[in-house]
């Protein structure tokens, strides 16, 4: 295909004010006007002739380098793939017309290997837009990819083309989230300490008035109090770039993940601790929990579960205590996977929220499909439980919403787990027990299985886990009396000589405090035939 250089200026006639061309007398002058390229383009389908063609290069080397590049550019697929000539045909067109600069040969070789798109001028802002919208997943799963989106991914790095993402990029985004966490706490810190001076200012005086309305305006004019992006979100974000970059190679629109190699710090999952009694003592004086996560000793539990034996979901307090059900699977439990007279229940939905509205759902993961066994107790709770639902359904009669759940509001209708949480804290603040939030009964119930000998992989299937180190890590924790009486039982295995010379030592202690207290009751026994004797009548 035919392609060529030419020299031309913009000089025009005074008289008629048409473009001189190559009738401009300075062209003699080789600084004078400026190099143009035209290259032959392989014609469209209809037959319609095409060319690029580009303008402003100063030497005709300049000029000569860029014909060249796009030749090397047209040579990378030959006479026999039209499909190929046609792609590096409309890719130079856009080119030419958008007036962007050429794309490297080797580049452009890669993606026309792959199949992926030649100009690459896809954004990560509308890769993301595109993603998501591509993504079949429940609602609450859509929601949590949207705000890390729309959040932190698209306002930091969705300018940038996707194709040209680095790894630089997302490290700083992670710096900037960083910084602006600092931020967020100093501004959370100048608010704190400005309300509590406003509280310290008395109400009345004319002056104090003032002051106060003063301070006020000055409170209202910083920023709200605001949460940072901690670890766990920050470990969320680079997870949702993750699977979506991912697409992206599945695609073939990239070939490389920059999300896989950004660093960031590890999630540190708090441990469960038990209240034990020192701990309730140190909460009852300052109020501080010592772990996110807490869990009830057996007596602790007893005691709530007293406390709330009136309480019209009492059964669902229950179940959760000793199977470990989650919230969402306790409220989306029905009556038609619950065999009471097998003692046991199939855990095959459970209720889930989208924001405030609520979503029934397939369990967390397919380790979730999983059926619980239930121990006689629980099971007359369950009786009893569906015993008064079925008075509450005569009660209410035609207004009955009848869901089949097993655990419904007063009217047979869905309970709402935001709902259920709520009602749990306010029952346990009333109590009087140290705080534990609702789903601290599911380590509880881990725990107590633990505890009582039960084997691990049993545990961990009746908790609807994959993995039985997910029980170990996360819901596994010692109770005082287990963790001394393994204690006790590790010591007595180990032969120590410093223990046979102390147990020699306390052996000859006890011998000599028994010989001791023996002379001493000899001695006793001896005074008292004395006195008697002193005492004895003469005849």
């Amino acid at each position: 295909m035919k392609g060529s250089t030419h020299r031309r200026c913009y000089c025009r006639d005074p008289e008629s004010g048409k473009p001189l061309g190559k009738k401009c007398p300075k062209l003699t002058n080789r600084k004078h006007g400026s190099y143009s390229i035209r290259q032959e383009l392989p014609p469209r389908e209809d037959g319609a002739r095409r060319s690029f063609s580009r303008a402003g290069y100063e030497t005709l080397k300049a000029a000569q380098t860029d014909l060249n590049h796009v030749r090397a550019l047209l040579g990378l697929a030959g006479a026999d793939d039209p499909e190929g000539m046609d792609l590096i045909a409309v890719m130079l067109e856009e080119v030419g017309d958008e007036k962007r600069p050429l794309p490297d040969v080797e580049e452009t070789r890669r993606r026309l290997k792959s199949g992926q798109d030649l100009v690459g001028r896809l954004t990560v802002d509308e890769w993301l837009d595109r993603w998501l919208e591509g993504k079949r997943i429940r609602r609450s799963g859509l929601s949590r990819y949207d705000t890390d989106i729309r959040v932190h991914l698209k306002p930091r790095i969705g300018h940038h083309r996707l194709d040209r993402l680095r790894v630089s990029h997302l490290s700083g985004m992670f710096t900037a989230i960083a910084d602006h966490n600092v931020e967020i706490l100093e501004q959370n810190a100048q608010r704190r300490a400005a309300i509590e001076e406003l509280a310290a200012v008395p109400w009345k005086g004319a002056e104090n008035r003032a002051r106060r309305k003063a301070m006020k305006a000055a409170i209202d004019a910083m920023p709200p109090f605001r949460r940072i992006t901690g670890p766990a979100t920050r470990q969320r974000v680079k997870a949702t770039l993750r699977a979506s970059l991912n697409d992206a190679i599945g695609q073939q629109i990239i070939t490389f993940n920059p999300a896989a190699h950004v660093e960031l710090d590890p999630v540190r999952k708090p441990k469960a601790l038990v209240w034990t009694k020192e701990r309730v003592a140190r909460w009852r004086e300052t109020g501080d929990k010592p772990s996110p996560v807490m869990v009830w000793t057996p007596k602790q539990t007893g005691a709530f579960l007293d406390f709330v034996a009136e309480d019209r979901l009492y059964a669902m307090w229950h179940l959760i205590a000793f199977r470990g059900l989650r919230r969402g699977e306790a409220c989306g439990q029905p009556w038609s996977e619950t065999n009471l007279d097998a003692h046991s229940l199939t855990v095959s939905a459970q209720l889930v929220q989208d924001g405030w509205d609520v979503e029934t759902s397939e369990p967390k993961t397919d380790s979730g499909h999983r059926v619980v066994a239930l121990d006689d107790d629980t099971v007359n709770v369950l009786k009893r439980h569906r015993e008064r639902q079925e008075a509450a359904r005569e009660e209410w009669g035609t207004a009955w919403v009848e869901t089949g759940m097993v655990f419904t509001q007063e009217d047979g209708s869905w309970l709402h787990p935001g709902k259920v949480t709520d009602l749990f804290e306010r029952l346990v603040a009333a109590s009087g027990l140290p705080p534990v939030r609702l789903h601290d009964l599911r380590h509880g119930a881990a725990t107590l299985m633990l505890a009582a000998g039960v084997d691990v992989k049993i545990v961990s299937d009746t908790l609807g886990h994959s993995d039985t180190r997910i029980t170990r890590d996360i819901y596994q924790s010692v109770l005082p009396e287990v963790g001394r009486g393994a204690a006790e039982a590790t010591a007595k295995l180990v032969p120590l000589q410093r223990k046979v010379a102390e147990n020699a030592q306390k052996a000859a202690v006890d011998k000599a405090r028994k010989a001791a207290k023996k002379a001493k009751q000899s001695k006793t026994v001896e005074a008292a035939k004395k006195k008697v004797k002193r005492k004895k009548p003469k005849i």
